[in-house]
């Protein structure tokens, strides 16, 4: 029996295979009580898997997994949950259409008379759900459904679930990838409380700052091998990078900006562009040229994009295209116009999860696969294998369902995809959320080809010095209104969060 005196949850040489990938070779972690283990390391590197076997989502292959010093055999989610592990996916697992109360305590509800009772206790339901969520100091209005949540409160919905289920092991993976700095910081608040209860919690992050904060401890994983385990006091970010990738890496999320693109003539024109929250938004992009939006989550980003790409229907303004108007009426169209658009949630709205990596790649360009009335399956094969190849897609085949990527490889599939299409115009919503460092590397290299190559390039990230590394001028989005647009010089971090959190009256646009 390893030493589980000390430790809440222990993982001794487990495994678990996939047809065509060793996802967990022998990986062994442990967990104390009331500290933060932080599981690092690039995308298919084997945490999103380990935190599955855990949370008894899947099975391991061979093994031992020890919790409070007896021996676990999960069949199912629920056999860990009663356990004490809980684990917040960076997808939730929430249903929208129910309130707040009802999700806290799913399946558990109380019932009135007995527990047999057909009826719910809504009184005592909602008493029991406040009482949780008063226990992480978060009020919530308990009747509302989740749907209408931002991300961080819906975060909140999920540790007070955890709670509900007596946890004490909370897995979370990646918490922080679409919160803002102040949410961001009340997460950690929220951590530092429950550790201070004996709670621990296994921690996922690509953002390596995070580590260093919020961190005790942490483990390294890399092609699903365990590498390292050590203090974070005693390890920086330089050699922690090394660790993960197995080299050293100059480059990362901060890379130097490089010498602004040539630009000739304007691709894309928007003027006076307005739905609901998003009020004359006016800007153009040049062929050759990265233009970036800034702004802090709700701010309007992605409204615009989708309503350039013919998701959402435009209520004011006109969009040009090579000086052309164009009324895209639906995404097929805007396609077919020459305009793409790499959501913010690749899972949902990017990929078809049960379709394989050939038949995501050409989704979009099947009408330029034909030989008359038929497809040439002999091209598309060739050209699903030329992206695969092209950047690096680590799949066994392409016969392999997206699903069973990891989320970077899922990322490039999605690249692939609009790369195929030849698209003029491309759209980037958050191209790095949720991915590890190297493959951050290669998505910025390529967006820089691309404009290199005379595409227009719309970067929209909630990383600044990803923005000001990549593009050549920013907009910056404040409550639905594009309040400044900066160019290279002018775009400090200092300058652009006074412009996004509201604090330049009025705005005004600073660069044509």
């Amino acid at each position: 029996m390893p030493d589980s005196i000390n430790n809440l949850l222990c993982l001794r040489r487990l495994s678990k295979r996939y047809p065509g990938v060793v996802a967990l070779d022998e990986v062994n972690f442990d967990l104390r009580p009331g500290e933060v283990h932080c599981l690092v390391g690039e995308n298919g590197a084997g945490k999103s898997t380990l935190i599955k076997v855990i949370a008894g989502a899947e099975k391991p292959d061979s093994g031992e997994i020890w919790v409070n010093g007896t021996q676990r055999h999960f069949a199912n989610p629920a056999e860990a949950i009663a356990t004490g592990i809980g684990v917040i996916y960076q997808d939730f697992k929430l249903v929208p259409a129910l309130s707040v109360a009802e999700n806290i305590l799913l399946g558990h509800q109380p019932r009135r008379w007995n527990d047999k009772s057909p009826f719910i206790d809504w009184k005592k339901l909602c008493a029991e759900a406040g009482a949780l969520l008063a226990q992480i100091g978060v009020e919530l209005p308990l009747q509302q459904p989740v749907s209408r949540l931002s991300v961080a409160q819906r975060q909140m919905v999920e540790i007070a679930k955890a709670l509900h289920h007596r946890a004490r092991i909370i897995a979370m993976d990646e918490p922080s990838a679409t919160l803002t700095d102040k949410e961001l910081e009340y997460l950690f608040s929220l951590i530092r409380r429950l550790t201070a209860e004996g709670v621990g919690i296994i921690y996922i992050s690509h953002r390596l700052e995070e580590i260093f904060e919020i961190g005790d401890r942490l483990t390294v994983l890399r092609d699903g091998r365990w590498v390292k385990t050590t203090e974070v006091a005693s390890t920086n970010r330089q050699q922690l990078v090394q660790w993960m990738v197995g080299r050293e890496l100059k480059e990362d999320s901060n890379i130097a900006r490089q010498e602004q693109h040539p630009m000739t003539a304007e691709v894309l024109r928007v003027e006076n562009l307005g739905r609901k929250w998003v009020h004359g938004v006016s800007f153009s992009v040049q062929a050759g040229e990265i233009f970036g939006f800034a702004g802090l989550v709700g701010s309007g980003r992605t409204e615009v994009a989708r309503m350039i790409f013919g998701a959402d229907r435009k209520q004011t303004g006109r969009i040009f295209l090579d000086s052309k108007e164009i009324n895209p009426a639906s995404p097929a169209e805007a396609i077919s116009l020459g305009i793409g658009l790499l959501t913010e949630d690749r899972n949902l709205q990017g990929l078809i999860m049960g379709l394989s990596v050939q038949e995501n790649i050409v989704l979009s360009s099947y009408d330029k696969l034909r030989a008359g009335w038929h497809i040439n399956w002999r091209q598309v094969k060739a050209t699903a294998q030329q992206h695969v190849e092209h950047l690096r897609i680590r799949t066994p085949s392409l016969a392999q369902l997206v699903v069973n990527l990891s989320g970077g490889n899922r990322q490039k599939v999605v690249l692939a995809r609009w790369l195929a299409t030849n698209c003029r115009v491309l759209i980037f919503d958050e191209p790095t959320c949720g991915i590890d460092i190297g493959v951050k590397r290669e998505i910025h290299e390529l967006i820089r080809r691309l404009a290199a190559e005379g595409r227009a390039v719309i970067v929209i990230s909630s990383d600044l010095p990803e923005v000001m590394a990549l593009a050549d001028r920013i907009g910056v989005m404040w409550e639905g209104r594009l309040v400044g647009i900066l160019s290279r010089p002018e775009a400090t971090q200092e300058w652009i969060m006074h412009l996004a959190t509201g604090q330049v009256a009025g705005g005004r646009s600073l660069a044509a």
